[in-house]
């Protein structure tokens, strides 16, 4: 309640990796990012700044994803650590090591691999499982 502030997710989305766009070879970045193709690489934000990643449905992102807020709806092959916020929404399909501080996950979402709590001393800590798709942003 009174320890360190969350950095806010970014509503903005600086970057887009087009459906019919296929990277191969790592990604760094600051802001915004939205996937909606694939990913052959590492996806790492700028470590101390807020950012915002955010894989479609059709969107595919084969390594290690590192950033503070993470939107999964697409497939992730590799591990996971989202600093503040992580939504498994009800296409998502990750295999690998989740380390989370919040969680939330929607009904449909498949984790192969162990989800890990990011502890901090003072912070409040919630997770969130929906079991309905009501309030759903299918991005």
């Amino acid at each position: 309640m009174f320890g360190k502030r969350h950095s806010k997710p970014q509503n903005r989305i600086d970057s887009l990796i087009g459906a019919e766009t296929r990277v191969d070879g790592d990604l760094n970045f600051t802001g915004g990012l939205r996937v909606d193709g694939v990913v052959n690489g590492n996806v790492i934000a700028a470590p101390g700044k807020p950012s915002t990643l955010v894989l479609s449905e059709h969107g595919r992102i084969s390594g290690e994803i590192r950033v503070t807020h993470l939107v999964v709806n697409g497939e992730v092959d590799g591990p996971v650590q989202a600093a503040e916020y992580l939504e498994l929404q009800g296409k998502a399909r990750v295999t690998g090591d989740i380390r989370y501080k919040t969680l939330e996950i929607q009904l449909g979402a498949i984790v192969e691999g162990k989800l890990m709590h990011l502890s901090d001393a003072v912070s409040d800590k919630v997770v969130a499982f929906k079991l309905s798709g009501t309030e759903a942003t299918n991005n």
